[in-house]
């Protein structure tokens, strides 16, 4: 196991200093059912988040309605000791609301938006946001209004990078009138890629695309099914195999599976290693749904 590291999934560099490993970490696991509460072991979370550093990943995807604010905190008190902390980034999200286990509400409000980052600045102890999304585009705010906002705090050095989740392609362009976009966050897995539109956009506008539901493999999973002989193939989980596509998928993927499990944590930097050939990729890519 001291050998598996997220480095070898490669990197991703959003400017000449913030350059991460691919394969990151997502925190949503590390709350209560529903995203809603704090989890039942905090000590156990801390520990995953000091594991997954340990293990090479430099890339933490986040947002304050985890919880809400429980996952940011085990976050936080996580990467306090880190020794390479100048070093890991933080993907942070605003714009969500929670009134109870799975209810998501957004808020775009500007001078909520603006709230949101103030508090994560000080749950975290640093000065700006790495990268920072709008969770959701609020329909009842203008994206001028809700991305200018963002740019005003990225002005004012409080974002260093913008992002949107769960967004069109047209979506992204509104908002690439009001800021530079960095990165998008969307559903994408190898079960269900039909944002692949979105995703070849990014590419070409050198945007990073995070993953979000990564590990999800939906029908295509079973004994003799075409991605279970795949995996056999290559000795490896179906965890592993889906990871593995999504970092061939084009360079600026970067996964983020999430676990509060040290032994699944260790699995999923495992795929980190795995190339899949050409043809595997396209048999697995054919798979899945998608919009092309």
């Amino acid at each position: 196991m001291s050998q598996i590291n997220a480095s070898a999934s490669g990197t991703y560099a959003f400017d000449d200093q913030f350059k991460v490993n691919r394969l990151g970490y997502g925190t949503m696991q590390l709350t209560g059912e529903g995203t809603w509460g704090p989890y039942d072991d905090p000590n156990n979370a801390v520990s995953v988040i000091k594991k997954a550093v340990d293990l090479g990943i430099n890339f933490f995807d986040t947002a304050d309605s985890y919880g809400p604010w429980f996952a940011d905190r085990y976050l936080a008190e996580g990467l306090k000791s880190a020794s390479n902390r100048d070093e890991i980034f933080i993907s942070d999200k605003v714009g969500q609301t929670r009134q109870g286990p799975g209810v998501w509400t957004p808020h775009g409000e500007p001078n909520y938006l603006r709230q949101q980052v103030e508090v994560s600045l000080m749950t975290f102890g640093i000065d700006h946001e790495d990268l920072l999304f709008l969770h959701r585009i609020d329909s009842h705010f203008s994206v001028a209004e809700q991305v200018g906002e963002l740019k005003k705090l990225q002005d004012e050095g409080k974002i260093k990078h913008i992002g949107l989740s769960q967004v069109t392609v047209g979506q992204i362009k509104e908002a690439q009138k009001y800021a530079k976009i960095d990165a998008v966050e969307n559903l994408y897995n190898v079960s269900d890629h039909r944002d692949d539109d979105v995703l070849d956009y990014a590419e070409s506008q050198h945007m990073a695309f995070v993953p979000w539901f990564p590990l999800n493999t939906g029908k295509l999973t079973g004994a003799n099914s075409p991605l279970a002989k795949i995996a056999d193939k290559y000795k490896a989980s179906l965890a592993q195999i889906a990871l593995a596509w999504l970092l061939k998928r084009s360079g600026n993927v970067l996964p983020i599976p999430g676990t509060s499990s040290v032994a699944h944590l260790e699995d999923n930097v495992t795929a980190a290693s795995i190339k899949l050939s050409d043809d595997d990729f396209k048999a697995i890519t054919n798979l899945g749904v998608s919009n092309r």
